[in-house]
C-alpha cells in the first residue's frame, strides 16, 4: 500500500481533518460524501424499500444489476450477489458476496416509536426491539435482503 493510501486510510480511521486536509491537498482522497454498498437478493425490490419506507431517493439505476440511492449526504449502492459488477465477484479466498450480517447504516430519527409504528404497519422486519441507552434509542430493521438498518435516535440533551 502507497504512503497516499495509508495517510487516506488514518484519515478514515480516526477522523483527522488535517490528514484529511493533507491528503486532499497531494490528490489521494476524494470527498465524494458517504457511500455504503449493500449486497441485495433483488435490487428493484430493494429499490421499493428504501425508497417507499426509508425515503431514499433514486439516483440511478441499471436493470436488475446496480441501484444508488441517496438519502442527505448517504449515497446507498445496492448490488446483487451475482451479475456482471464487480461487487459480485468473488473474493481472492473464493467466498461469495452475500446480503446479511451486522454492519449498517444508521439513519437518524427525531421521533423513533412514530417510524417504528409506520415501519411495523409496512411489515418490515425488526431485528431487535427498541434499546435504549446513555447515547440515546435504537432498532434494528432488516431491508427486504435481510441486511439490517439502524434506526437511533440520540438522547435529549
Amino acid at each position: 500500500m502507497s504512503a497516499f493510501n495509508l495517510l487516506a486510510v488514518a484519515a478514515v480511521i480516526i477522523g483527522c481533518s488535517a490528514l484529511t486536509q493533507l491528503a486532499q491537498a497531494q490528490g489521494s482522497v476524494r470527498d465524494d460524501g458517504v457511500r455504503v454498498r449493500y449486497i441485495v437478493a433483488d435490487v428493484p425490490k430493494a429499490i421499493a424499500f428504501y425508497t417507499h419506507d426509508l425515503g431514499f431517493r433514486l439516483d440511478a439505476q441499471t436493470g436488475p444489476y446496480f441501484a444508488m440511492l441517496s438519502r442527505g449526504a448517504l449515497q446507498l449502492v445496492l448490488s446483487p450477489p451475482q451479475g456482471p459488477g464487480g461487487a459480485s465477484r468473488a473474493t481472492t479466498d473464493g467466498q461469495q458476496p452475500i446480503p446479511g450480517g451486522w454492519d449498517r447504516m444508521i439513519l437518524a430519527t427525531d421521533n423513533l416509536e412514530s417510524e417504528v409504528k409506520t415501519l411495523r404497519e409496512d411489515g418490515v422486519h425488526f431485528r431487535t426491539d427498541v434499546n435504549a441507552g446513555p447515547g440515546g434509542k435504537q432498532i434494528l430493521l432488516e431491508d427486504p435482503s435481510g441486511n439490517p438498518i439502524e434506526l437511533f435516535q440520540p438522547a435529549a440533551q
